[in-house]
Parts: structure tokens; C-alpha cells; sequence
């Protein structure tokens, strides 16, 4: 924790350098995108993009599960989805899955999650694995989480600020997959219904 610490203090100078950047952001923000992750520490969206300061609304669940959609039960992620789309009006939704991703992962192994009950819970949002799936021998589960990520785009696309921005030509959804071993970064491409490198 102490060199998090000694950053956190020191960074105060790097921001004293650059006074006209930060003073924009101290007056709002335009992020072009909401980017959708996994909560893994190894996931860094700002360092795969290249995005500065306010670039990018992040939201970051385990798994990066988009969870349903339901009128009158609020959630923070549909929280963030809304006002990322409403109010920032971004242009481009991203969902990005990553390899050996540990959520994913316990899904198509089949693990007991019995000890961590929120955990077990939250993936229920997640989509359903078949017993004996092909990836369940991959270490780095590619095609289960590219497959999952798939599945949030559909569920994303039933919220209804979702809806009327891509029915008016608003906004566009996009489905990534990082592999954090080599840093490659995989689009999915509907036409070809394949992941392709950027």
C-alpha cells in the first residue's frame, strides 16, 4: 500500500505542471464513451486506450455484468449506464470482457461458490454455461467471454435509454475482448459474427 500512498501524495505535482488540463476538468465533463469492464485489477481501460482524463466514463462490475433492466429497482450500474448515456450523452458504448477472466472462469468450471454468496449471486446475471463447454479446458476461457460479452451487448440494448439512442442513430455498442498475456485487443465483428484484432 505505501507506494500507492507515496503516488497519491506526489501526484498533487504532476497536476501543478499541467494547471491548464486539470482546470478544464474541475469545470465538467465530456467523456466520449462508457466503457463497461470486469473489476480486475489487471483490466486498466485508461492504459488499453490511451484515454486521458475524462475521456472515458467507466463502469466496472465482476464479470463486467450489465445486470437487467427493471423499472422501479434501480441499480448503480443502470444508474451509471442512464446518466452516461442521458445526461453525458456519450456517442459509443463499450463492453469489455478480458481472458482468464476469474468470474467467467468459475461459471464454466462449474465452481462451488457457496463460500462467497453475493459473488454467487451477482454471476447468476451472467450467462448460462452449458456442462462440459468447450472453453473449459482453455486456460484464458476466449470463447466464454467473448460469448459473455455478446450477452451483455443484448442485455444492454434493453434499457430503454439504450434503445432510443440506438433507435435515433445515436449511439453505437461495441464488444471487446483483452487479452491481458499479450495485450492484444479483439473486436467483435457482426458481419463476420467473429473477434478480430483492432
Amino acid at each position: 500500500m505505501q507506494p500507492l500512498i507515496a503516488h497519491a501524495r506526489a501526484f498533487r505535482h504532476q497536476t501543478a505542471a499541467r494547471p491548464e488540463e486539470f482546470a478544464r476538468l474541475a469545470e465538467g465533463q465530456a467523456p466520449q464513451a462508457l466503457f463497461i469492464t470486469c473489476s480486475d485489477s489487471r483490466v486498466i481501460p485508461s492504459l488499453i486506450t490511451g484515454a486521458r482524463p475524462g475521456e472515458l466514463f467507466e463502469l466496472r462490475t465482476a464479470g463486467n455484468i450489465v445486470p437487467p433492466y427493471i423499472p422501479g429497482r434501480p441499480t448503480g450500474e443502470a444508474a451509471t449506464i442512464e446518466y452516461a448515456v442521458e445526461v453525458l450523452g456519450v456517442t459509443d458504448v463499450v463492453v469489455c470482457g478480458h481472458s482468464h477472466c476469474g468470474a467467467v472462469g468459475a461459471l464454466v468450471r462449474g465452481e462451488d461458490l457457496s463460500a462467497v454468496p453475493a459473488v454467487r449471486d451477482w454471476l447468476a446475471h451472467a450467462a448460462p454455461w452449458s456442462e462440459g463447454a468447450p472453453s473449459q479446458d482453455d486456460p484464458a476461457i476466449a470463447d466464454a467471454v467473448q460469448s459473455h460479452v455478446l450477452a451483455q451487448i443484448l442485455r444492454l440494448r434493453s434499457y430503454p435509454c439504450i434503445a432510443r439512442r440506438l433507435d435515433a442513430g445515436q449511439l453505437r455498442l461495441h464488444a471487446w475482448f483483452y487479452e491481458i498475456h499479450t495485450g492484444t485487443v479483439l473486436a467483435h465483428q457482426p458481419h463476420a459474427d467473429a473477434f478480430v484484432a483492432l
